[in-house]
């Protein structure tokens, strides 16, 4: 697995971005890191991610700026175009971290236990 082509995108003052970057750091991966609040969300990946996942685990329906949206934006997000456009216009909705493997793949959140066997 080449270490250099792993990409974790999120927020740097999220604690699970926190964790899953030292989790890198610790087993020796490098990892490039896409700051949503500075760089915005990449509209080519986002569609990647979508059709890799599906747009239901990217949305974080459980976080903070998931609850501040009004009832009819949060109503409004029913299917992939409309999670799509949700997330490019408030990036802090997304579940983080979402990680581009070196082999390809596609992840969101932080599983150890699943990091661990992917590159082992």
């Amino acid at each position: 697995m080449d270490k250099h082509r792993i990409t974790l995108y999120g927020i740097p003052n999220c604690d699970t971005v926190k964790k899953a970057r030292a989790w890198l750091a610790a087993q020796g991966l490098e990892h490039q890191f896409f700051d949503f609040k500075k760089q915005g969300v990449p509209g080519q990946p986002l569609d990647a991610w979508i059709s890799a996942l599906g747009w239901e685990p990217l949305v974080n329906t459980r976080g903070t700026t998931w609850r501040q949206l009004d009832d009819a934006t949060r109503a409004g997000v029913t299917d992939a175009a409309s999670a799509r456009a949700l997330m490019l216009a408030q990036p802090s909705v997304i579940k983080r971290p979402v990680v581009d493997w070196a082999d390809g793949g596609v992840s969101v959140g932080f599983d150890e236990t699943a990091w661990r066997a992917r590159v082992a």
